[in-house]
C-alpha cells in the first residue's frame, strides 16, 4: 500500500467528509501503533484487535483510512492497479502495458472496505458469468471485496464470529497477495494486496489458534478506567459531533504531519537494517517460547524495521524490537488453560532474560504488559 502520489493533505477540511481524525484519539496506543506499523509495511501481515466493546476499534481504523495519502491507479482498471509498480498490477494491466499502451492514471483515495459478518464467499471473492464466458467467450468477472480493497485496508468487525472458511480465503489471499476465482474451468485471478484487521471481542469466542497465529500483530485494548480520561474523550466526541468540520480544521495540522511521517517511513524502511546479533536473539526468544514455526521471528523483523522508520532511523535498535515483541508473539503462545500468567507478560520477561535487560527496566519501556 506504499504511496507513488504521495502529497500532503491537500483538500481543505470542509471538502472532505467528517471522519473522526487519526491524531485526536486518546489512548489505545497499542492498538495506533499496530495499525500504523502494517500501513508502513502491509508484509507484515495484519492486525487482530480484541477488546471491549465501545473501546473505538472501529474509529480508529477508519480515522487511518482517512488519514493515509493518496495512491496512483489506473482509472478504467477495477481493481486499483499501480501504473508502475508490476507486483501491483492485474494481468490485464501489464499487458496492456507490454502492448505499448498510455494507461490512463488517476489519484485515489486509500479504500477502507468493510466486510459484512453474513458476506458469501461469491460477494468476498468476485464471480466468473460462465454463460456470458461461452457465448462470447471472454472471462466475464464481476468483482469481489478483495477487488475493492487491493492496496487499501479490508476490516473485519467480530472476526471470531465469521465462517472459518472465510476468514482462510482472507488470510490466503492477505498472504499471497492474488485472490483466485475458478469455476467451471475458468480461473482468473487479480492483486489483493492489503492490510487486513480483524476486531474481536474474546467473550464472543476465540479465533483457532492456527487461524490467529497468521495475524502478523495482535493488539489487546481496554476500556479506559482513569475518570479524567474518560471525560476528555467523551468531550473531544461530543466535540466532533456538534461541529466535525471546524474538529477537523483543528487537528489539519496534526493529521498533515503524520501523513508525512508514514510517506517517509515507507521509502526510509528500504534502508533500515537489523543487526545480525539482534536477529539471533529475537530468533532464540522465539525458539524459547517454543513457538511454532518461522512466522513469529520474520514478523517481529518487519515490525521492528517499520518503527525504526516509522522514528526516522534507519538502524533497529533493542528498544524498537521491545515494543513490538509482545505484538508479535502473544497471540502465538501455545496456551495451557490452567496458567494464570498472561501471555504478554511471558513474552516480555523472557524477552528480558535474553537479552539480558531487567524486568524492570522492560515494564518501565512498556515492553511488557499485563
Amino acid at each position: 500500500m506504499t504511496s507513488t502520489a504521495s502529497t500532503p493533505l491537500q483538500k481543505s477540511a470542509i471538502a472532505r467528509r467528517a471522519v473522526f481524525p487519526f491524531t485526536a484519539i486518546v489512548g489505545q496506543e497499542e492498538m495506533k501503533l499496530a495499525l500504523l506499523l502494517n500501513v508502513i509495511d502491509p508484509k507484515i501481515g495484519g492486525v487482530m484487535i480484541m477488546g471491549d466493546r465501545g473501546t473505538g476499534k472501529s474509529t480508529t481504523i477508519r480515522a487511518l483510512a482517512d488519514l493515509l495519502p493518496e495512491i496512483e491507479v489506473v482509472a478504467d482498471d477495477p481493481f486499483n492497479s499501480s501504473p508502475v509498480d508490476a507486483e501491483m498490477m492485474s494481468d490485464e494491466v501489464r499487458k496492456r502495458l507490454e502492448a505499448g499502451e498510455t494507461l490512463p492514471i488517476a489519484n485515489r483515495n486509500v479504500q477502507m472496505v468493510d466486510l459484512p459478518l453474513g458476506a458469501t464467499e461469491d460477494r468476498v471473492c468476485g464471480t466468473i458469468d460462465i454463460e456470458k464466458a461461452l457465448s462470447e467467450g471472454v472471462k466475464a468477472f464481476e468483482p469481489g471485496l478483495l477487488a475493492k480493497a487491493n492496496r487499501g485496508i479490508l476490516y473485519v468487525d467480530e472476526v471470531n464470529l465469521l465462517d472459518d472458511h472465510l476468514v482462510d480465503v482472507l488470510l490466503d489471499s492477505a498472504a499471497s497477495g492474488w485472490n483466485t476465482v475458478e469455476r467451471e474451468g475458468i480461473s482468473i485471478r487479480h492483486p489483493a494486496r492489503f492490510v487486513l484487521v480483524g476486531s474481536g471481542n474474546p467473550e464472543e469466542g476465540e479465533l483457532r489458534p492456527q487461524l490467529l497465529d497468521r495475524f502478523g500483530m495482535h493488539a489487546e485494548i481496554r476500556t479506559v478506567k482513569e475518570p479524567a480520561l474518560r471525560v476528555q474523550i467523551v468531550e473531544q466526541r461530543t466535540e466532533f459531533d456538534q461541529n466535525p468540520q471546524a474538529f477537523l480544521v483543528a487537528y489539519e495540522e496534526q493529521q498533515a504531519a503524520l501523513q508525512q511521517t508514514i510517506i517517509e517511513a515507507q521509502e526510509r524502511l528500504k534502508s533500515v537494517t537489523v543487526d545480525y546479533e539482534l536477529r539471533v536473539k529475537i530468533s532464540q526468544v522465539c525458539s524459547e517460547l517454543d513457538v511454532d514455526g518461522l512466522r513469529g521471528d520474520i514478523v517481529i523483523n518487519r515490525a521492528a524495521r517499520a518503527l525504526t522508520a516509522f522514528e526516522g532511523r534507519t538502524d533497529v535498535t533493542l528498544d524498537d524490537i521491545h515494543r513490538v515483541v509482545v505484538l508479535c508473539l502473544r497471540h502465538r503462545l501455545r496456551k495451557d488453560p490452567l496458567e494464570s500468567i498472561d501471555s504478554g507478560y511471558k513474552v516480555g520477561k523472557l524477552f528480558g532474560q535474553v537479552f539480558g535487560v531487567a524486568e524492570e527496566e522492560l515494564v518501565q519501556n512498556g515492553a511488557a504488559t499485563r
